[in-house]
């Protein structure tokens, strides 16, 4: 009761404290300046000849482009920063060359102006070719500099007319840039090869496809991704695994991203305090061609080599990613040692080794490698765990030697009642 009494009166005083503050408090925060950087937005816009086409809801695809954008910039977020990239809507002749450089930034990426950005959207004329990678490139390099999230949304109608620059390797080139830049694709047309370009250059940066057929569907589609981009998310922090345990990079909780070549091990380290958890996965995607059947192994060893828990996965060409974790409890420091209970216990370096089985056709470039998502957190440990790691089983020759031992007593029962029954049946 007593307490009570205590903690009701300093909350009056603290609630009074506040209020006689309020009117210089207020004020002083608010003069105070955002430091969260605005995330950025472009939109990149087919503008090519294939675009007259009159087949959503009655219009043509551009008529029904330039409504969605009208739409999408009345609903912009007043935090984000967009622009407008074009591509093929300048160059209307036949020289390939040429046509394969019409890509420009009709509206910069910055503070929204609605009635300038819808006027240069409403300009806009079908007219050339389509060429998506140049356009990709070209709007990455509109996204770079600061921290924030970034975002590019592609609609078209069409593969891309401008190879040998494959848009899905211009993808994965973006990605390996490390700046965590997404890319999501809309095509306007049903057509098997365009959805296959354009997933696979989605997929390279975390990014989605979506088909759209109508123009309240490109509006809310295109809508939703701008305002997915002013969502607070975790921004992975980029590391680099090394070959060996020894020289494994250390790793505190939180989300990385890394690459991993075909066939190759990444390892990892993170200490383990005593009375800890350590629970990890890792998801490797598979951005380009590979062969069925494949499969991801994700050990913890110690600093000595020794197993402690592994975690696996396979998997049969019917998924783009594929993932596994571990949990490896520590149990808390026993205290009768004698030691003094004011000094920190030390941490255990658990070392994480990650590999993959993934195999590709000859033709099928391995580098940069494939991406990489590992999730490391440390929580309290449980006090009785109920997964059979916290008993030593899966732990490396502890499992071996339980299965050679129930193997053993088996054989031995088996033996001795098989000899029992012969011996029975001879007597009658």
């Amino acid at each position: 009761m007593i307490t009570r009494k205590r903690l009701t009166a300093g909350v009056c005083v603290l609630l009074a404290t506040l209020a006689a503050g309020l009117g210089t408090a207020l004020p002083a925060a608010a003069d105070e300046p955002s430091t969260a950087a605005s995330p950025k937005v472009e939109l990149v816009l087919d503008v090519s000849g294939s675009m007259r086409t009159r087949d959503i809801d009655g219009e043509s695809r551009i008529s029904a482009a330039k409504q969605a954008f009208n739409d999408v910039l009345d609903a912009v977020p007043e935090e984000v920063e967009l622009g407008i990239r074009t591509l093929g809507a300048d160059y209307p002749g036949d020289d390939r060359k040429v046509g394969c450089k019409d890509t420009k930034q009709l509206y910069p990426v910055g503070p929204l102006d609605r009635t300038e950005a819808k006027t240069a959207v409403a300009t806009l004329a079908p007219t050339g070719w389509t060429p998506i990678g140049p356009a990709l490139l070209g709007a990455a390099d509109d996204l770079e500099g600061g921290d924030a999230t970034r975002r590019i949304v592609l609609i078209t109608d069409g593969e891309d007319t401008c190879g040998p620059l494959d848009p899905c390797e211009v993808a994965r080139d973006i990605a390996a840039r490390g700046i965590h830049l997404v890319i999501d694709t809309l095509g306007l047309v049903p057509n098997a090869k365009i959805r296959q370009q354009l997933t696979c250059i989605a997929e390279a940066t975390g990014g989605t496809y979506t088909a759209v057929q109508h123009t309240d569907e490109l509006s809310g589609r295109v809508k939703q991704l701008v305002d997915r981009a002013a969502e607070p998310v975790v921004t992975p922090v980029a590391t680099e695994g090394a070959g060996s345990c020894s020289a494994a990079p250390e790793l505190k909780a939180g989300l990385y991203t890394d690459r991993q070549e075909i066939g190759k091990h990444r390892w990892y380290r993170v200490n383990v305090l005593p009375g800890q958890e350590l629970r990890a996965s890792a998801s490797v995607a598979a951005d380009r061609a590979v062969n069925n059947d494949y499969g991801v192994l994700l050990r913890a060893v110690t600093a000595h080599g020794r197993e402690i828990v592994r975690g696996a996965e396979s998997g049969t060409g019917r998924t783009d990613a594929i993932s596994t974790g571990l949990r490896y409890p520590k149990p808390e420091q026993d205290d009768t040692d004698g030691s003094d209970g004011d000094v920190k216990p030390a941490a255990e370096a658990v070392c994480l080794q990650l590999s993959n089985s993934f195999s590709a056709p000859t033709s099928v470039k391995t580098t940069p490698g494939m991406p990489v998502e590992l999730t490391i957190d440390l929580v309290d440990a449980p006090d009785e765990a109920a997964d059979a790691a916290a008993f030593g089983l899966g732990r490396g020759w502890w499992l071996l030697g339980v299965m050679v031992l129930t193997g053993l007593i088996a054989g031995l029962l088996f033996g001795w009642i098989s000899r029992w029954r012969v011996a029975v049946w001879r007597t009658n």
